[in-house]
């Protein structure tokens, strides 16, 4: 499909009209945070949900829920008390290659952070205010998060987008923390990042269909892809190029663009 740039603007607005509606909430990953209200606990299990969101979106929401459902649906209560026999009973966790040891990793990485943070936006801003790009302030959270002893094997559950990951996952959970317009689906908490600093999150979905618009050349999905594809966005709203996830994505996964 070539469509001039306005042309192609238009159709990409009415289709983040489309999909960027509470309507679409209930089968996505983000239906897990949803369930909460405190700024804690809508991170806790944002971060949670999106680390294994890939593969079978029902198959997601399931193992999504077995892991709230074995904090007491109390995500940061648990992280912030939780000790070696609470932990062990994540011992059988498994979703896909995200084994029950990189369940009780991921939990330890977040008792690192809430333990010495208010929030996983303030280590962020630590990063960013030191070296001055949100992608460091990101990589600093990654830091920070494996600072306990840990097998490396839970390291790539954890995108490295300094070391050129598209970083979809991560990306995902920044935009729906950061993201405010009042549509009912994304959370707009987080206040001192601009939703215009924001990356895409790419995967395979939205990757092929941004090629088959023009938007995309880069054949890998990789960080250097997500930058190539949020530089064109940025084109179409500067001040929130990501808000087009929503058209990218519903397109490549409910219309089979």
């Amino acid at each position: 499909m070539r469509l001039t740039k306005a042309e192609l603007k238009e159709f990409l607005d009415e289709k983040v009209e489309q999909f960027n509606r509470p309507s679409f909430i209930e089968c996505d990953p983000i239906s897990i945070p949803h369930q909460f209200t405190k700024k804690h606990d809508i991170e806790i299990a944002g971060f949670l949900a999106a680390t294994i969101a890939w593969g079978r979106r029902d198959l997601i929401l399931r193992s999504s829920h077995k892991l709230i459902d074995a904090m007491g649906n109390a995500p940061y209560d648990f992280i912030i008390s939780a000790g070696k026999d609470e932990l062990d009973r994540f011992g059988g966790f498994v979703h896909r290659t995200f084994n029950g040891h990189d369940c009780i990793t991921f939990i330890r990485g977040l008792q690192q952070i809430y333990r010495k943070h208010s929030s996983m936006e303030d280590v962020i801003m630590e990063g960013r205010n030191e070296h001055g790009t949100l992608r460091d302030g990101i990589s600093h959270l990654r830091s920070v998060f494996f600072m306990m002893s840990h097998e490396r094997r839970s390291e790539k559950h954890f995108a490295d987008v300094n070391s050129g990951s598209a970083g979809k996952k991560l990306f995902m959970f920044l935009r729906w923390m950061v993201r405010n317009d009042n549509h009912g689906v994304d959370f707009g908490i987080w206040k001192r990042i601009s939703p215009s600093e924001l990356y895409i999150p790419l995967d395979l979905h939205s990757g092929n269909t941004a090629r088959k618009l023009g938007l995309l050349r880069r054949k890998q999905n990789d960080f250097r892809a997500v930058e190539e594809l949020t530089s064109e966005l940025i084109r179409f709203d500067p001040d929130d190029p990501v808000k087009y996830d929503f058209a990218l994505f519903g397109l490549g996964v409910n219309e089979k663009f």
